[in-house]
């Protein structure tokens, strides 16, 4: 199956789970193949879902291995928040090209800083890359490997930096502690000398 196709059942997927598409942007970074940014919604509960069309063209390979392998990872990224923020199109964008650009996968527990604002205004510069599964289903190929899709979790400098040091699942508990809310695009960020906000 090319990568063409793989699209066309992506998106087809992403329509059935979140309903019709409201939105979109196409972004193209030099060297790479386009990347198109989805927005669903908003949805019953309010929430508005952003997702990423083409990182899934291609498997994701081991930097250190010297051929692409046919049966690597394939994954699109998508960020949930409580209000529109479509200038984060560009953005999410330019991270679900790391794996084309920089030849990086990006995988569940990573932590990927972008150095700026994650929107326009917006206090986050980082997010992290959460488990697949739980928001969306994975789309099975005819290949070994399903197309997965990850959560986007926007953290602060100060979450991030805090990442860095004690971990992926360390933030998530202290966020689970202090019930943060972290489709909330205004949230505060986390207190995390105290582990509170």
């Amino acid at each position: 199956m090319d990568g063409t196709d793989v699209l066309k059942r992506v998106e087809a997927h992403l329509v059935r789970e979140f309903g019709p598409e409201m939105g979109r942007a196409e972004i193209t970074f030099l060297g790479a193949e386009p990347i198109e940014v989805l927005r669903f919604g908003p949805a019953g509960d309010g929430v508005v879902r952003y997702a990423t069309l083409g990182m899934s063209r291609a498997p994701m390979s081991d930097p250190a291995s010297p051929v692409l392998d046919p049966a690597g990872p394939r994954a699109e990224l998508v960020l949930s928040l409580k209000d529109h923020r479509d200038s984060v199109a560009r953005r999410l964008a330019l991270l679900a090209a790391i794996p084309a650009v920089e030849g990086v996968p990006v995988v569940a527990g990573a932590g990927l800083d972008l150095g700026e604002p994650l929107w326009d205004g917006a206090r986050f510069t980082a997010v992290l890359v959460a488990e697949p599964g739980g928001l969306l289903p994975d789309l099975p190929l005819a290949g070994p490997t399903p197309v997965r899709f990850l959560p986007v979790l926007p953290m602060t400098p100060n979450e991030s930096a805090f990442k860095r040091v004690h971990g992926a699942t360390e933030l998530q508990q202290r966020w689970l502690a202090a019930g943060t809310d972290l489709r909330d695009p205004d949230r505060a960020g986390l207190r995390l000398d105290t582990g509170g906000r």
